[in-house]
């Protein structure tokens, strides 16, 4: 029986074996998973990234799709990237270092944040990376400085906050005048960082960008910020008599994390909209990231113990949590989880899934129903775990990360490797 993809379960995931069944990931069953690799784990279905990718590609062959490396970053994805056509998106010398690591041409990266060190930009400008996203005005000084000493002339594009509401949660939301993030467009932040970006002869203006937050699931912000966009673009060149070739109009499209969340456009869909607002001849570039790694991805975890508090409720506890993934604590993410290693007749019963941390908030799973019978050594699976999660990752109390692994075909490897107690005691003097 397979899964509903439409509930963010990767295409491959299906439930098998009748009453001792299991849910199998990339024609793997959960418990030979969890014997081979441990708990918790992330399980991301190599078929169903790549397939994401393509569906972004063949939605805009004639622009670029460069994949948000935060979104899950590591250098096997970076060569599934490369496979795959799609350009790459770093907000930070760490993101840049694993680009290089896993072999992208530094030609197809682009270099976004808000306070990029000199150190970084640097970097940037040593490798050849191919447009830097300048987000301040002391940013262009310092980046037209070290073009300059370098000898050569850096590609950038300006990051214009459009005035847009994403309708998304305020952490994730970028495009309003009061972000930290690029030149107000209503201010007229941005029509300044153009002038001064066409005064620097070592910066070579290649396009504008904007990205109005995270989990969008309707297209009405998206098609604003394209026709904002798409104004403001004409009114420079109008403005300074030059052409600017490319417009990027960022990511954020969302994707379905539990059932009953509504389900996002495709994305086709998306750059229809986009296309609708954006002159013929600028290059449209988009930069998917959740979309794309977000569905690829289980956690498991095992359950160590079930507490009923009379009057209270049901919690089950789980061997991970806000560590490996801190999105509800943070802003209240969402997710659903299902028992996976067994099949259960119990009627369900109303839980909430928590983690081992010392925290009260540590929080996976909200008023989930469970079998009734849910038990220690149970399988729990959380779907929708490919995006933030481990790349936000931390050691709270100490706790090592898990390791992603890559089901395909019925075969799992590392590609990122379980942290040990070694690790954690290699950085200490």
């Amino acid at each position: 029986m397979s899964l509903v993809i439409e509930n963010g379960w990767p295409r491959s995931a299906a439930w098998t074996g009748g009453e001792r069944g299991e849910l199998r990931l990339g024609g793997i069953g959960v418990r030979e998973l969890a014997a081979e690799f441990g708990t918790p784990v992330y399980v991301l279905d190599e078929e169903e990234f790549l397939a994401r990718c393509a569906l972004w590609r063949e939605a805009l062959p004639d622009g670029e799709v460069h994949y948000g490396g935060k979104a899950f970053l590591c250098p096997e994805v970076v060569r599934w990237l490369d496979s795959a056509g799609l350009c790459l998106d770093v907000c930070t010398g760490g993101e840049l270092a694993v680009a290089v690591a896993g072999g992208m041409d530094p030609a197809r990266v682009v270099f976004h944040g808000n306070n990029k060190s000199a150190a970084e930009l640097r970097r940037a400008v040593a490798l050849g990376v191919g447009c830097v996203v300048v987000d301040s005005f002391t940013e262009i000084e310092r980046l037209t400085t070290l073009a300059e000493e370098a000898g050569i002339r850096q590609r950038v594009m300006i990051r214009v906050t459009p005035g847009v509401s994403a309708h998304t949660h305020e952490f994730i939301a970028t495009g309003g005048d009061d972000s930290k993030f690029g030149f107000s467009l209503n201010a007229g932040l941005a029509a300044e960082a153009v002038r001064r970006v066409l005064a620097a002869p070592a910066l070579e203006l290649a396009g504008l960008h904007s990205h109005i937050g995270s989990q969008i699931t309707d297209l009405g912000g998206f098609a604003l910020a394209a026709r904002r966009m798409s104004a403001f673009l004409l009114d420079s060149e109008r403005e300074h008599g030059v052409t600017i070739p490319k417009l990027d109009l960022g990511g954020g499209l969302g994707i379905v994390h539990r059932p009953g969340d509504p389900v996002p456009p495709s994305p086709a869909e998306v750059v229809a909209a986009l296309r609708e607002a954006v002159p013929a001849r600028v290059r449209l570039a988009v930069e998917p990231g959740r979309s794309i790694a977000g569905p690829t991805t289980v956690a498991l975890y095992e359950v160590g113990t079930v507490k009923d508090i009379p009057g209270v409720g049901r919690y089950v506890s789980v061997d991970g949590g806000m560590s490996d993934n801190p999105r509800p604590a943070m802003y209240g993410a969402a997710y659903t989880a299902v028992v996976a290693s067994r099949a259960s007749q119990a009627p369900p019963r109303e839980a909430t899934v928590v983690g081992r941390h010392c925290e009260s908030g540590d929080v996976l799973v909200r008023d989930l129903p469970l079998p009734a019978d849910v038990r220690p050594g149970d399988l729990l699976a959380v779907p929708a775990s490919g995006a933030y999660q481990r790349s936000m990752a931390s050691n709270y109390n100490h706790v090592t990360r898990p390791p992603v692994i890559a089901v395909r075909d019925g075969s799992a490897r590392v590609i990122v490797r379980r942290e040990t107690e070694d690790d954690l005691l290699r950085l200490y003097t």
